[in-house]
């Protein structure tokens, strides 16, 4: 087959006609990860548009690049080929850290053919160049059922979780000599969760916490008082999150890079809700989760970051952070059909406090690792 592989020219905006080209294929590839990953679990409550992606791929502390493959196509908006794969490589800043991010994704109907191998290929020249020594990467797959045949099912050496050998992205990384570290089980809340059960979860965790720890909100931006705190939170998430055999690097932090997320938050069409706890006999946070909310009432929430720091555990801090994200989120943006989260299968407390509420498995996803 005649395929061209090119790497992306990342998009400042995708509004600016000096521009077009590359906006044409950002759009075009941010729908073929969003048929990729439908094809994955069955469903694309996971899909993102262009310009929800676009501001997360003009990040510094977060570089990314991707690679396009593209066959002949007549009825291409550039006429240079319709875009089938593509290769994401993206890297940590730290400077203690050895790995590479690495994703390949490939349109079903163009699997077979090589095209995954040669992007492959190019990835891991390009992790050469930069000196990386170990590649990781994440492949999604429908979650395994109890009853899955045991050759089918593959567990994780973490002893939670398994993906199914026959998944796609799984298949592609065994046979290039990756292992697998991790799973993190994808899950899915329907909205609106029944008021009894909510209102007997809250009580509880309440009760627990007791009256050292507030809850506070925010729509947007950090306010200025919470930015150092915010900074330590992002941080310590690249630490105190389970993380198995992942080469994960301490991911720095400050008010700058806190006021550089705000600004590309701000650029999107979507929005942050934040939740947080505070420790009021010391007036610092201890924990926080954060919603990122499409512009579009009919799509879905995704959850993304949920932590409580180590030394405050054992408070239900996590069921309290969870619920009151529930509380602002339908005070605030309501009409939401569901929220969408990741958690590693090992994180024992989180999925309790997650299975509490409602939440279900919908699909789940390995964390592979290889080395240079």
């Amino acid at each position: 087959m005649n395929v061209t592989i090119d790497e992306l020219v990342i998009p400042s905006r995708l509004d600016d006609p000096a521009t077009r080209g590359a906006a044409d294929d950002f759009r075009e590839m941010a729908a073929l990860t969003n048929l990729v990953e439908a094809d994955a679990v069955g469903d694309d409550d996971l899909a993102y548009s262009a310009d929800d992606l676009l501001p997360e791929w003009n990040d510094p502390y977060e570089p990314k690049r991707a690679w396009l493959a593209r066959v002949p196509s007549a009825g291409s908006s550039r006429g240079t080929g319709r875009i089938v794969g593509r290769g994401l490589y993206e890297v940590e800043v730290a400077e203690e850290a050895v790995a590479a991010w690495i994703k390949v994704e490939v349109l079903p109907e163009f699997r077979g053919r090589g095209i995954g191998s040669a992007l492959f290929d190019v990835l891991v020249d390009h992790a050469r160049i930069d000196g990386r020594t170990v590649l990781q990467s994440y492949a999604l797959g429908p979650y395994p059922v109890e009853n899955a045949p045991e050759p089918e099912r593959l567990d994780s050496p973490t002893g939670f979780g398994a993906v199914l050998r026959s998944s796609p992205g799984t298949s592609f990384l065994l046979a290039r000599g990756f292992r697998l570290e991790q799973v993190e089980r994808y899950s899915r809340l329907r909205l609106p969760v029944d008021d009894a059960t909510l209102d007997a979860l809250r009580a509880s965790a309440r009760a627990s916490a007791g009256g050292d720890y507030r809850i506070v909100h925010w729509l947007g931006a950090t306010p200025e008082r919470w930015r150092g705190d915010v900074a330590m939170l992002h941080q310590r998430m690249s630490t105190d999150a389970p993380s198995a055999g992942l080469d994960i690097a301490e991911d720095p932090w400050d008010d700058a890079r806190v006021i550089a997320m705000d600004a590309r938050n701000d650029a999107s069409p979507r929005t942050s809700l934040v939740t947080a706890v505070e420790h009021v006999p010391s007036g610092t946070l201890a924990g926080f989760t954060e919603l990122s909310i499409p512009a579009e009432g009919h799509l879905p929430v995704a959850q993304m970051d949920t932590l409580v720091l180590r030394e405050h555990r054992g408070h239900r801090l996590g069921m309290l952070l969870k619920l009151a994200g529930i509380d602002a989120l339908r005070s605030q943006r309501p009409g939401h059909p569901s929220i969408t989260t990741f958690n590693a299968e090992e994180n024992r407390h989180m999925l309790s406090v997650n299975e509490a509420i409602g939440f279900v498995a919908v699909g789940a996803e390995g964390a592979w690792r290889r080395e240079l």
